[in-house]
């Protein structure tokens, strides 16, 4: 894990590359796609040990574990004619890009290993699942806050769709805060409530004594206000609602391009 390179240099991108090179250990050297030039350039204005390559094939022939990070729909762009030596190690973290398929792109035996990084992985604070284990790659992303190998991507493609309740999430929360912005409350006062109080909803789940029901309960009492909100607005056709997104989200993600 001396040298990794990262063809893609989005928002994951940049994530992976920050927790990397802030971290405590001796960052490794990173070496980086052109492809998002200006966040490029960043990374290697910061950090002494990030270099920008001239292309995607430099970034291939400096590194031992490569990072594709590219989004699906610029992969064969991205990716044509690239040449991976069957001693790399390749962490292929495209969003419903199945490693079949990838291998097919590169033509390479090299080990391909899925992954499901999120943006936390710059605090190190994110765990993020992985397909199949690879010591290498384990180690990478227990460096970035955990890991957490499946069995075979049909397990993947479930917490890919996990990941895809995210915004989601963000818009209850701004609805919440347009809610109160209605009834009067100052939009800056809201969204200052609205995050204290979700952040510390953040903290309680860092107790992993107690189950995701037990943490419901436990901030619930009989006839109170959470209790109302749940059943008025959480039922069961709500829940209901949630499961079929999920399961027509999975359904894509299993269907090959």
């Amino acid at each position: 894990m001396k040298r990794i390179g990262v063809i893609g240099v989005g928002e994951i991108g940049r994530a992976l590359v920050t927790g990397l090179c802030d971290g405590g250990e001796e960052p490794p050297e990173v070496f980086l796609s052109p492809r998002g030039a200006r966040t490029a350039a960043e990374l290697s204005a910061r950090h002494e040990g990030v270099q920008v390559c001239v292309d995607n094939q430099e970034v291939v022939d400096r590194s031992d574990v490569v990072i594709i990070a590219v989004r699906r729909q610029d992969r064969h762009e991205a990716l044509a004619g690239l040449r991976v030596d069957d001693g790399k190690v390749v962490v292929n973290v495209m969003a419903g890009v199945a490693n079949d398929e990838l291998r097919r792109t590169l033509a390479t035996d090299a080990p391909l290993i899925r992954a499901i990084p999120l943006p936390a992985v710059r605090e190190r604070r994110s765990v993020t699942v992985i397909c199949p284990t690879h010591p290498v790659v384990d180690a990478l992303f227990e460096r970035l806050g955990g890991v957490l190998p499946v069995a075979d991507e049909v397990a993947f493609n479930v917490f890919s769709a996990l990941t895809g309740t995210l915004t989601a999430h963000y818009s209850y929360l701004a609805t919440l805060t347009s809610w109160a912005a209605d009834q009067g409350i100052a939009p800056g006062d809201a969204d200052r409530y609205v995050r204290g109080l979700f952040q510390g909803v953040g903290r309680a789940l860092s107790d992993e004594t107690r189950s995701l029901h037990q943490l419901a309960a436990d901030h619930e009492t009989p006839g109170g206000n959470n209790e109302r909100v749940r059943t008025t607005w959480f039922g069961p056709d709500n829940s209901d609602a949630l499961h079929k997104a999920l399961d027509g989200l999975l359904t894509h993600l299993h269907r090959p391009e």
